[in-house]
């Protein structure tokens, strides 16, 4: 085959996949089903809706650009003990990488349950299970061949390569799994700590009919929130992740300061930072955020401070993050106090 330079492009986008790194957020706490499925269902209130996108490295032209949307809610409350409660969620996924050379899209179904430790529902522990079904196409269109270089330029279209679908087109099933447990001394702190496991079932993930292993990913997780006065509070959070030879470490926490002095439907403005490093540091994670009633708004930015910040002029990547919890009609009910962070 006469692939050229950007058959650098196609090599790129092939090392993305033989390496096989999932993408991550810097707000993994803002997308619990990627973070953990035993997740699924716990928070305060009848149904939650999660969005999240990412551009990583926008100094250099769509390198990544992640988005995740899903929603989750309880069922069968009527049926189970008072202290219990189980969740289930659906969550969509795409990542675009190489400009859109390799773009994947995937869709998951989440089913948790939390079980109460006490008759007061101070502790519990929970355990979530996730199917997904991903599919990893290379888009050729986005792609250069050595043929198509004459003496007035490329002319894109023109390539007599032939490929066959199933070397650039990969699906396969995927299965997660996670352990949670979380709690609360006096009903208005939390604290909570978790594993989880993607791609237990290692699906295969390579093109040109190759027998690569997608690795798995380990994550452990924990935060929580420490109640400041009446109606502010301190939240802090740590994620670490490891996929093959790759690891992860993100620590950090926020301040909420409450605006309207209102627990109920408050209205809270969130500043903080984390840390992101593994061997050495990778970026400083600036955040803030606003809360209002049932909405909660994230942004962060990464100030890469790796070997890479020469070529990235400093700059990490773009995150918007956006939770709507539908609050309980009956305000009667009993208030959980669930991760946020």
């Amino acid at each position: 085959m006469k692939k050229l330079f950007s058959t650098l492009t196609v090599c790129v986008a092939m090392v993305s996949v033989t390496n096989a790194q999932d993408p991550n957020f810097s707000q993994f706490f803002a997308s619990p089903l990627t973070l953990n499925p035993a997740m699924t269902g716990l928070f305060d209130g009848t149904f939650r809706v999660a969005g999240n996108y990412r551009n990583q490295w926008p100094t250099i032209p769509t390198v990544y650009e992640t988005k995740t949307a899903s929603i989750d809610f309880g069922i069968l409350k009527n049926r189970l003990p008072d202290i219990d409660q189980m969740g289930v969620g659906i969550l969509g996924y795409t990542d675009r990488a190489g400009d859109g050379v390799l773009v994947t899209n995937g869709a998951g179904l989440s089913l948790a349950y939390h079980k109460g430790l006490d008759e007061n529902g101070y502790h519990s522990i929970s355990a979530g299970f996730q199917g997904a079904y991903l599919n990893k196409r290379l888009d050729l269109q986005k792609v250069y061949f050595e043929d198509e270089l004459t003496p007035l330029g490329f002319v894109p279209g023109t390539t007599g390569e032939i490929f066959l679908n199933n070397q650039i087109n990969v699906s396969y099933a995927d299965i997660n799994a996670g352990l949670l447990y979380s709690g609360t001394t006096n009903g208005y702190n939390n604290f909570y700590i978790g594993a989880s496991m993607y791609h237990i079932n290692r699906p295969k993930e390579s093109f040109q009919g190759g027998e690569f292993i997608l690795s798995p990913r380990t994550t452990l997780q924990a935060g929580g929130r420490i109640p400041v006065g009446s109606y502010n509070s301190l939240h802090f959070s740590a994620n670490y992740s490891t996929q093959a030879k790759a690891k992860n470490i993100m620590i950090g926490g926020a301040f909420a300061y409450n605006v309207n002095n209102n627990e109920d439907e408050p209205v809270n403005v969130y500043l903080g930072v984390w840390n992101r490093f593994s061997d050495l540091n990778d970026a400083i994670i600036p955040y803030v955020g606003l809360e209002f009633k049932s909405l909660q708004l994230g942004y962060t930015y990464d100030i890469n401070i790796s070997s890479l910040n020469k070529a990235t002029n400093s700059q990490g990547g773009n995150e918007i993050s956006l939770i709507y919890i539908r609050k309980p009609v009956d305000r009667s009910l009993r208030k959980l106090n669930c991760p946020r962070f």
